[in-house]
């Protein structure tokens, strides 16, 4: 192995052993935050009525809600260590079954919304350098002023009550489509401002005006030159953009009413089904974050001057 593959190796390894303990940090920072909040799934029950306080003694029992938080916690990890999720006490099924059904229509939000975001912010920032005084460089700015002041939940609220109640253009509960179009849009705004930027960044530089002297038209200028250098810090925004991608989805799936992580979250919250929600969070918090490792990988792959430890 040469010393510029070793040390590209060593500093993709150093960053996947930081990915690694940020991830163990935020399961056990969830894990003992959650059971912080007063209330269990068993007093829940209680209240409700389904339960006697005999029954309440037996299911906590059974639960070990109460035992001490550290041997929960250790009974906890060696449950996911040997790959079982557990089960939740509030929907009486294995939580990994539970996430199995929900978590595709998730996904598919979520990704519909980043697919939208790429898309239309590439194109409009690509758009505003190659034809620099149109109304595609405007049009990069409102898109980021929305998406910088505009809360999507707000909007969503806002888009039942214009298109499904006033005008009756879509259902009030199940539209797919104008959530994924509301995410997109906000997901664009940050893509095209960043890339934008880094564009105009580049356009400045030396290889680019030596490109002009040479007489290489301003369209392959743009699209072979400087779109490829600028991208690199696109794909790394992208990768820090999920964590609000998929929050965002599942905000808008409580919002419009889509059956997804969203629902199964908000059920879990409302019946203090620990097991349930600390594994939605752990599920988003990892996820996220090694999105950014593969994401950060990518651009050291892509740009030699990120190489470095």
């Amino acid at each position: 192995m040469s010393p510029h593959h070793f040390r590209l190796a060593a500093n993709i390894g150093l960053d996947l052993l930081r990915a690694l303990g940020v991830a163990v940090g935020i399961v056990v920072f969830t894990f003992f935050v959650i059971r912080m909040i007063p209330g269990d799934v068993v007093d829940v029950r209680g209240i409700e009525g389904s339960l006697t306080y005999s029954q309440q003694s037996v299911m906590r029992e059974e639960l070990g809600l109460n035992k001490p938080w550290l041997t929960q916690f250790i009974d906890w990890s060696g449950m996911i260590l040997s790959g079982d999720l557990g089960q939740s006490a509030r929907f009486a099924r294995p939580i990994a079954d539970l996430l199995g059904a929900v978590l595709p229509s998730t996904l598919l939000l979520g990704a519909t919304a980043l697919a939208i975001g790429i898309v239309v912010g590439v194109t409009v920032s690509v758009l505003a350098v190659l034809f620099p005084r149109s109304i595609f460089a405007p049009v990069v700015d409102f898109i980021t002023i929305w998406s910088i002041t505009v809360p999507t939940f707000s909007i969503g609220i806002m888009s039942l009550i214009v298109f499904a109640v006033w005008l009756g253009w879509i259902p009030a509960i199940g539209n797919f489509l104008v959530p994924a179009l509301i995410l997109g849009l906000d997901t664009a705004g940050s893509i095209a401002k960043a890339l934008h930027e880094d564009m105009r960044e580049v356009q400045a530089s030396e290889f680019v005006r030596a490109a002009r002297a040479r007489g290489v038209s301003h369209a392959r200028i743009v699209l072979r030159h400087i779109l490829p250098n600028a991208l690199t810090v696109t794909i790394a925004i992208i990768g820090l953009m999920l964590a609000g991608v998929f929050t965002g989805a599942i905000t808008m799936e409580v919002v419009f009413g889509l059956p997804g992580l969203g629902t199964l979250t908000l059920q879990a919250i409302k019946g203090r089904d620990y097991a349930v929600v600390q594994a939605i969070i752990i599920w988003l918090g990892v996820t996220v974050i090694f999105a950014n490792f593969v994401a950060d990988t990518i651009r050291k792959l892509i740009n030699p001057r990120l190489r470095t430890i």
